[in-house]
């Protein structure tokens, strides 16, 4: 699924950076499955198999406070009917993998995203853990 998480915010989000299940030590100790930044703003993706895994993702520290986690846009990506649209926080997105695609559950409209009815989606998020996540990520490539 983190794959096709990851195709997804290339593809339908246009995000010209992705990275999948980073491990960086940030101030807030989440590690995405996927996010991605498009221009001026970045999308996080949380993958789930089962209902049982999202119940404890609710719990994680920065879930309970928005802002110490990443992604100005958040979306929970689970087979159909894991997670349901009254299981979301404020400001989720949900996306279902199906059979050859994922469906756009909840999600904002267009291809622009901050615009409108689509502000709702907005989250604050913690550049401190995305900056720290990017640099991360460029120090492994470093000679390559």
């Amino acid at each position: 699924m983190v794959a096709r998480a990851a195709k997804w915010l290339k593809g339908s989000c246009g995000c010209s950076v992705v990275l999948t299940e980073l491990k960086a030590f940030t101030d807030s100790g989440e590690c995405p499955d996927a996010v991605g930044w498009r221009s001026n703003y970045s999308v996080l993706i949380e993958c789930k198999a089962s209902r049982r895994d999202f119940l404890a993702d609710k719990k994680k520290h920065f879930r309970a406070t928005p802002g110490r986690g990443v992604g100005n846009y958040r979306f929970y990506l689970c087979p159909p009917g894991v997670i349901t649209i009254d299981d979301l926080p404020e400001g989720w997105g949900l996306l279902y993998a199906e059979a050859g695609k994922i469906k756009r559950e909840v999600a904002p409209k267009g291809n622009t995203w901050g615009h409108g009815n689509n502000q709702k989606f907005m989250q604050p998020r913690n550049t401190e853990a995305e900056i720290t996540m990017l640099v991360s990520a460029l120090r492994r490539t470093r000679g390559a």
